[in-house]
């Protein structure tokens, strides 16, 4: 713990800024997207759910570059681990982050925008599950894809602080996946439902 502390501190600002969005961000979409598919106030407000749902993508994307920038910073304010900093580890890093890309954009294309930003909790849904690349071989893929990218910039970093807060990140997608994906299989259901009553 104490060789730990060499190169993390827990109070420093920067590293408690990047807790806090970590933790923050995918607390703020689950809570206003779920107080949307039970109000409907922001479609009711923006006069359009496809507009709720452009407005709550926006702060959801800011919010992701102030988290990227917190998390950056609170690793440049720490030093370096030696035996991370090698021709090897810069390798692994930049193909961590080459394949966060690829999946991170992947699922955008293959979810669409309002796929991507929570617009089934909008009322806009898709015809059935997405199941093309890069979902045909993993569950999620633009979360992990986010994480590998953390991880692979932390690894490039050298920064033993950058890894405990990869660490947080997916943690934090882990505990998000268990409220985010029942309840989107229940929005789901109920449309199947629907359409089968109507038939």
């Amino acid at each position: 713990m104490t060789w730990l502390l060499g190169y993390v501190d827990p109070l420093d600002p920067s590293f408690v800024a990047a807790v806090l969005t970590i933790v923050f961000n995918p607390l703020y979409w689950n809570v206003v997207a779920r107080w949307e598919h039970k109000t409907r106030k922001l479609s009711r407000a923006f006069g359009s759910p496809y507009l709720a749902c452009y407005s709550l993508s926006i702060t959801i994307l800011l919010l992701n570059f102030l988290r990227s920038h917190c998390f950056t910073q609170a690793m440049l304010s720490r030093p370096k681990m030696e035996s991370l900093d090698t021709p090897a580890a810069h390798c692994l890093g930049l193909t961590l982050l080459g394949v966060g890309i690829v999946l991170v954009l992947s699922s955008f294309f293959a979810l669409g925008f309002t796929g991507t930003f929570l617009g089934d909790y909008f009322g806009i849904l898709k015809e059935a599950r997405v199941t093309v690349f890069p979902f045909s071989v993993l569950d999620n893929p633009m979360y992990w894809g986010s994480t590998a990218n953390y991880l692979g910039w932390a690894i490039l970093h050298a920064s033993p602080t950058g890894l405990l807060l990869t660490v947080l990140v997916a943690l934090t997608y882990m505990v998000a996946l268990l409220y985010e994906e029942p309840f989107t299989a229940e929005i789901y259901r109920q449309k199947a439902s629907g359409a089968h009553k109507r038939s």
